[in-house]
Parts: structure tokens; C-alpha cells; sequence
């Protein structure tokens, strides 16, 4: 990679719990480097609304109320990845979900003498994650949410996607974010923080 490509890099990954606002601050992040937002979900959608033969294989396994295997996420991802809009920098929500999807993922970067930038950790107190849910489900009546259901969620988090956050800071990547206050108080400290790395972004105007 010239040191040209190095200055135009963008590779992110955006970590939290779900009530984090990932989703949201993740829009905000790729809109401001000029980048895909990739999430897994968008994925799976895009390809079974297309008809692609991977597509084909995630309707099959959802309608079965079965999870998609590592294998067959990873190959979607790198279906994505390699489109020419990521070609100089992407923002990764949803992917990885676990160690094994990270090897996938480096497996795929390292060829194309690519890696991850930076890794944006939203922190978030567990008791403001199911506080934030509980609202949405509320806001959005979403009855199925209950929280049951919402914790279940955070301890899968916990259990399988927050260690993928120890190999990432064995590389020294991981930029820590305090999830909680204002929509624009958190952007502003992702955006800092980002900053104090030299990653700048393209267009600073889309910066709350």
C-alpha cells in the first residue's frame, strides 16, 4: 500500500452492545470518510431480495429459524467488501460477531495488503443498554421485546462479540468511546478521538 493509500484509509469496525446507538453513530462515521456502511443484516437483505445464489442459502437457513454459519456470513462480507465503492475504506457494523469471524476477516484483508484502522468501541453500562431498548420497544411497540428477550441479547453480546475487542486491542486499534450522553456529545468524542489517530474525515461539514 502506497503512503498515499495509507493517508486515504478508512476501515472501520463500530463495536457496542445493542442500545448503544452503533447503528446511528456508525451512519455518521461512513457519511463523514465518504464510505460504505457494511452491516450484515443489509447483507443478507440485499442478497436474498437479489436472488444470488448466496442469498439462496441464507433464505433457506433463516426461514429454518436457524443462525447463519461463520462460513457462509463471511463469504457474504467479502462479497461486499470487494465491491468497488469499499475499495478505499468501509465502516463494519455487525461483522465480526466472534473470534472466528475475525480470522475470517483478516484472511480476507491481509491479501490486499488492507487492515482495520481503528475499531470504535461504544462503552455503555449494561443497566443504560436494557433502559435504551426497553424505550425503543416502547416507542417502536414492539411487544416481542421483553426483557427477557433483551437481556438474552446482551449476554450473547457479551459472551461472543466483546472478547473479539481483546485481539484488537493486542494490536493497539481500539479507540474507547463513552457510549452515554447526547447523540452529538457521542459523535463528538468518536470524531475526536478518530482525529487524535489521524484519521480525518473527508467531509468535516457532515461532523455534528
Amino acid at each position: 500500500m502506497t503512503s498515499a493509500d495509507s493517508a486515504r484509509s478508512a476501515r472501520f469496525l463500530i463495536v457496542g452492545p445493542q442500545g448503544s446507538g452503533k447503528g446511528t453513530q456508525g451512519v455518521l462515521v461512513a457519511a463523514a470518510f465518504d464510505v460504505p456502511q457494511i452491516a450484515t443484516g443489509d447483507i443478507f437483505r440485499a442478497n436474498v431480495k437479489g436472488g444470488t445464489e448466496l442469498g439462496k442459502q441464507v433464505q433457506s437457513i433463516i426461514e429454518a429459524g436457524e443462525l447463519v454459519p461463520d462460513e457462509l456470513t463471511s463469504a457474504l462480507v467479502a462479497d461486499r467488501l470487494a465491491q468497488p465503492d469499499a475499495a478505499e475504506g468501509f465502516l463494519l457494523d455487525g461483522y465480526p460477531r466472534n473470534r472466528g469471524q475475525v480470522a475470517d476477516l483478516d484472511a480476507f484483508l491481509e491479501p490486499r495488503g488492507e487492515a482495520l484502522d481503528a475499531v470504535i468501541e461504544l462503552d455503555v453500562p449494561r443497566d443504560e443498554s436494557i433502559a435504551r431498548l426497553r424505550q425503543r420497544a416502547v416507542e417502536q411497540g414492539r411487544t416481542d421485546d421483553t426483557e427477557e428477550v433483551i437481556a438474552n441479547r446482551l449476554a450473547i453480546y457479551e459472551r461472543e462479540t466483546a472478547p473479539i475487542l481483546d485481539v484488537y486491542r493486542a494490536r493497539g486499534i481500539v479507540v474507547r468511546i463513552d457510549g452515554v450522553g447526547s447523540l452529538d456529545e457521542v459523535t463528538t468524542r468518536i470524531f475526536e478521538s478518530l482525529a487524535a489517530r489521524g484519521l480525518a474525515p473527508v467531509h468535516p461539514g457532515a461532523v455534528a
